[in-house]
């Protein structure tokens, strides 16, 4: 089976660095030609999250598991957008939430770019995607 992540079952004992925060579009699978969104979070060492399961719980990765995902999916970056967080203390918090739980996969609601909204919204940004599908919109 394909590298997706690991599941975050520990708080970290320092927070991310959501001063350095990107949306990352990635192609998709033959099925999909929406691409997938992939929260970067931090530059120097990176945190990635993501949701890919249709009930599962979320997902991070260090650099080296992001490269090995793509590498292992067959996936290239399409793009990478900036997101500026006003309130890093409240995205923390909710992936701290978000990590913890199942996500449910709906297609288009409540997909990867929905997750990605969930935490930069929490912390302040109103970046999004009106269409939730990547590869047919800017994450801004």
């Amino acid at each position: 089976m394909a590298y997706d992540g690991e599941e975050l079952n520990v708080c970290m004992a320092k927070a991310f660095e959501f001063d350095k925060t990107t949306a990352v579009t990635v192609s998709g699978d033959t099925w999909n030609p929406c691409g997938h969104m992939i929260l970067q979070v931090g530059a120097a060492a990176p945190y990635y999250f993501h949701v890919a399961g249709i009930r599962s719980r979320p997902k991070y990765m260090r650099e080296d598991g992001f490269k090995r995902y793509l590498k292992e999916h067959k996936k290239r970056v399409l793009s990478r957008v900036a997101v500026p967080i006003k309130y890093p203390e409240k995205a923390q918090a909710k992936v701290d939430e978000l990590m913890s739980k199942p996500w449910t996969w709906m297609v288009l609601p409540n997909n990867c770019a929905g997750f990605l909204e969930s935490i930069v919204q929490a912390g302040g940004s109103s970046a999004g995607l009106y269409l939730n599908c990547p590869t047919l919109e800017k994450f801004r």
